[in-house]
């Protein structure tokens, strides 16, 4: 019988024994645990968030194609976050499950798989209950570090969306303020619009929408990895851009300097070509004589212009094809000028175009600018044509003057119709008028007067034209054009149609070179990153959250660390429990010694003595109405409630003054009661309730004797 009593007391100290182990490793098991699945949960993070690939356990596909997107990728924070954020949650909650089971399987089969679990029981559920407890730290760890998640994608949604508002405005300002024009070239096509098509500097790939929106605030990143600005003043001016419904060429610089159409408009054989042709190299001399470049924006200009030269120098010009015209596209740059950058489309159609209603209205680009040249060619006004002498005839024929049919009045009547289906009625600003073949005009009777163009123009039967110009309020300018020409006058007046300022008298005298084509701008170079890297702002933004992940997860470690030795530590340190360290509360039911009526004079400092009555009900237990007071000489009462105390021998009541018309006395107080060896009772009062444990002077004392 001994041998089994020894061993029911041996396993009854080895499962105390046990229990006490458990409970000192479940805090070490649940705070180790909360650190494994932690420790995982940043790998997992490291792993997704800070490789520079586009690969990976959450790849980031290349941007899709025939999806009405263009080939960039987008910004990081609208779509690529939340596929990350849920990789890591897909690849992290297995792992933890995992090694959690693989632990309490582990324990298990050490601690309990055999006869040792009659004694390690304890252990075993210490440990095993450690790691299944960690589940509520883990948790909450994982819902702080959504929330930080969460927080810094956004803020970092509210700068880029603020930075997107900022830049559009930047960029509405910018044209507003420039007055930028973009517009068109080709025929058939005309387009006005506010967005080019601009085609990647590196591999091609054309982007429709660059600018300010959810692929990015200040660049776009390409499929090729090459980073493209989205508004004209940070460059994207420096692209090559495409016009958006045509998707042909536009010259250089577009959007970043006003393009001004300049039209040149007049019947057949008006000599319009001729005097286009006179106009540019008027231009290219007075802008090169002022310090600027002035170039073709297109090759075939600059070779058509080399063939328009020749036959100009042979006297014999080819007549202008019917099709409707591409613009001739200069790039004019005038340093330290106000306005010094045009580009300006000089529109030069067949004058058959301006014999039909219906052809006039083909031509679109009417509609766009603000300039607008009249070439009249004034020996197809029938009041000239009739007084021409026979001779005068013969000398214009042996010179291969054509007479036109086409009344220079109708054709202006045809084009003032079609400018008035305009929102604004047609009102050109500038409008200049240019009579041509004005050397030979002068040989014949009809020329005379040709200085005085308007009043000249209105006695040949052209007076509702210059009536009509006036009536519209447009500034008019007339220019008498003739061989050899006056390249002074018609560069300032070119000038003056297209908001240039030019001095033509600069260009007298200088070679000026040949006028050529080439880009105005400084190309777009910027190199891609590495095949399948990530763009910049994704491993920008990746890196960042991998950040703050790290710091929250650490900071939310040092909480939990601190908060279990908080719980499982005294506050003084010592290994004993925080229980025992603490003084004990005594909360004694008032007994029979101390109930009945007691009374006595009570001595305050600063104050005259007054009597008090202080009646104990026997049997009242703590927070209960322990009885009454009262304070005959101030006229007040209450009532008192008995109140923990922190010694034995003493009873702590707390006063509450419940009558006291005269307002002299505290309305609660604390009273500490104890009888002493003569039978009376030591009466001490408080005005607050730490002073009654602290040792500090009571402010009022009395000597109590029971009333019998």
């Amino acid at each position: 019988m001994w041998f089994l009593a020894f061993a029911v007391i041996a396993w009854v100290v080895a499962v105390m024994l046990g229990a006490f182990v458990a409970i000192v490793l479940y805090p070490l098991v649940l705070l180790g645990s909360t650190l494994v699945a932690v420790g995982i949960y940043l790998m997992q993070a490291r792993a997704i968030l800070v490789p520079d690939s586009a690969a990976g356990l959450s790849p980031v596909p290349p941007p899709g194609t025939g999806t009405g997107r263009d080939p960039a990728f987008p910004h990081y924070l609208s779509s690529q976050v939340w596929k990350d954020w849920r990789a890591i949650l897909r690849t992290t909650a297995p792992a933890i499950g995992n090694k959690a089971d693989r632990a309490l399987r582990s324990v298990s089969s050490a601690l309990v798989s055999g006869e040792q679990a009659w004694f390690l029981f304890p252990v075993w559920l210490g440990v095993c209950g450690g790691i299944v407890s960690a589940i509520v730290p883990v948790a909450v760890i994982g819902v702080l570090i959504m929330g930080v998640y969460a927080v810094t994608v956004a803020l970092g949604m509210l700068a880029w969306l603020a930075c997107v508002g900022v830049l559009r405005a930047v960029e509405q300002v910018f044209m507003l303020v420039k007055r930028i024009l973009q517009t068109c070239p080709y025929p058939g096509c005309y387009a006005r619009f506010t967005l080019p098509v601009y085609a990647c500097s590196t591999c091609g790939r054309k982007h429709a929408r660059l600018r300010p929106d959810l692929n990015g605030a200040v660049r776009h990143v390409c499929e090729c990895g090459t980073r493209l600005p989205t508004i004209v003043p940070l460059g994207r001016y420096r692209l090559q851009a495409y016009c958006p419904h045509c998707d042909r060429l536009l010259p250089t610089r577009v959007g970043r300097v006003r393009i001004e159409p300049l039209p040149f408009v007049g019947g057949p054989d008006a000599g319009k070509t001729t005097f286009m042709a006179i106009g540019v190299d008027a231009i290219h001399g007075a802008v090169t004589a002022a310090g600027g470049r002035a170039l073709f924006a297109d090759k075939s200009d600059e070779q058509a212009f080399r063939q328009l030269r020749r036959e100009l120098s042979s006297g014999r010009i080819s007549k202008t094809l019917p099709n409707l015209p591409k613009a001739v596209m200069l790039d004019v740059e005038l340093p330290g000028k106000p306005g010094g950058n045009r580009i300006l489309y000089l529109f030069d159609p067949s004058g058959e175009h301006y014999t039909g209603a219906s052809k006039v209205e083909e031509m679109r680009y009417l509609a766009h600018g603000e300039a607008l040249i009249l070439v009249i060619d004034p020996f197809a006004l029938p009041d000239v044509q009739d007084h021409l002498l026979e001779s005068e005839r013969q000398a214009l024929d042996a010179k291969g003057v054509v007479l036109s049919r086409e009344d220079p009045a109708d054709t202006f009547t045809r084009l003032r119709n079609e400018l008035a289906t305009r929102a604004d009625g047609g009102k050109q600003r500038r409008v200049a008028v240019v009579l041509t073949k004005a050397d030979l005009l002068r040989a014949t009777t009809s020329g005379h007067g040709v200085e005085d163009l308007p009043g000249w123009l209105t006695l040949m039967g052209l007076g509702n034209l210059v009536r009509e110009l006036n009536h519209q309020g447009a500034e008019v300018r007339y220019l008498a054009s003739g061989l050899p020409p006056q390249g002074t006058q018609i560069a300032e007046l070119l000038g003056w149609l297209s908001g240039l300022r030019l001095n033509g008298r600069l260009a007298e005298g200088r070679n000026t070179g040949e006028l050529t084509a080439g880009d105005a701008r400084r190309p777009w170079e910027t190199k891609p990153r590495p095949l399948g890297s990530l763009p910049l702002s994704y491993l920008i933004f990746r890196r960042a959250l991998a950040g703050a992940t790290v710091t929250a997860s650490a900071a939310m470690l040092v909480l939990l660390s601190l908060l279990l030795l908080n719980l499982w530590l005294p506050a003084d340190g010592s290994a004993v429990p925080e229980a025992a360290a603490a003084p004990q509360l005594v909360a004694a039911p008032i007994g029979k010694s101390l109930a009945g009526t007691w009374k006595g004079t009570v001595h305050q400092n600063g104050a005259k003595d007054y009597h008090v009555t202080l009646t104990l009900t026997k049997g009242a237990t703590l927070g209960e109405r322990a009885g009454k007071v009262a304070y005959p000489d101030l006229k007040c009462s209450g009532t008192v409630t008995l109140e923990p105390a922190h010694s034995t021998g003493v009873t702590v009541v707390r006063e509450q003054i419940t009558d006291d018309p005269q307002h002299r006395c505290v309305p609660t107080g604390w009273i500490t009661l104890k009888k002493t060896s003569s039978g009376k009772v030591d009466y001490r009062w408080f005005r607050r309730l730490e002073d009654v444990s602290q040792g500090v002077t009571p402010d009022a004392v009395a000597n109590l004797i029971k009333k019998t």
